[in-house]
């Protein structure tokens, strides 16, 4: 990322935290923003009622209720391009990713990766949410991994919360130049 920023010397980053459904994005973007000291906005706060209500009865979202979605999400890291943030969404292809780097240049996607068991364990212990694990198989089979040219990195799951953290935290200093605070 280039740009600079007042005390840094670099501008912070924006970083949209991608994957399937239970991989952590939620837990990962908050521990990450937090050591990045940006903003963070979660991905699902910006869907709409129809589209919670669509998920909950197990229905996976198409492209057409994604879209206003993307939009909102688009539109947040517009808003946060010069002073960073982190925000969750799930991304899983090509063209939605597209979307949201048409923002800025400095859009970074952090893929969080498993295992379809891990992911799935995950889910099954989630209390509250309103995503069933009955829909994971479609974002799995949805999901389009991070090409070689986009903008972003995969970062395995297997650890724990801070062990993934530390990961995610390590490749966007690497890839980003961007320091934690």
């Amino acid at each position: 990322m280039s740009g600079e920023s007042p005390g840094q010397g670099l501008r912070p980053p924006l970083i949209v935290v991608t994957g399937v459904s239970g991989s952590g994005k939620t837990t990962i973007g908050q521990k990450l923003a937090r050591r990045l000291a940006v903003p963070y906005a979660e991905g699902d706060d910006f869907h709409s009622p129809q589209n919670v209500a669509k998920m909950r009865a197990g229905r996976p979202l198409d492209d057409d209720d994604r879209r206003p979605w993307l939009d909102a999400i688009a539109a947040w890291l517009a808003e946060h391009a010069e002073r960073g943030g982190v925000v969750t969404c799930s991304a899983l292809k090509l063209r939605y990713r597209d979307r949201l780097a048409a923002v800025s240049p400095d859009v970074f996607f952090l893929h969080l990766d498993g295992p379809a068991e891990l992911i799935a364990g995950r889910l099954t212990a989630r209390e509250d949410h309103f995503m069933p694990l009955s829909l994971l198989q479609s974002q799995i089979a949805a999901l389009e991994p991070l090409a070689a040219d986009e903008p972003g990195a995969a970062v395995p799951i297997d650890g724990t919360p801070e062990q993934t953290t530390a990961r995610a935290l390590a490749v966007v200093k690497e890839r980003t130049a961007v320091q934690d605070r």
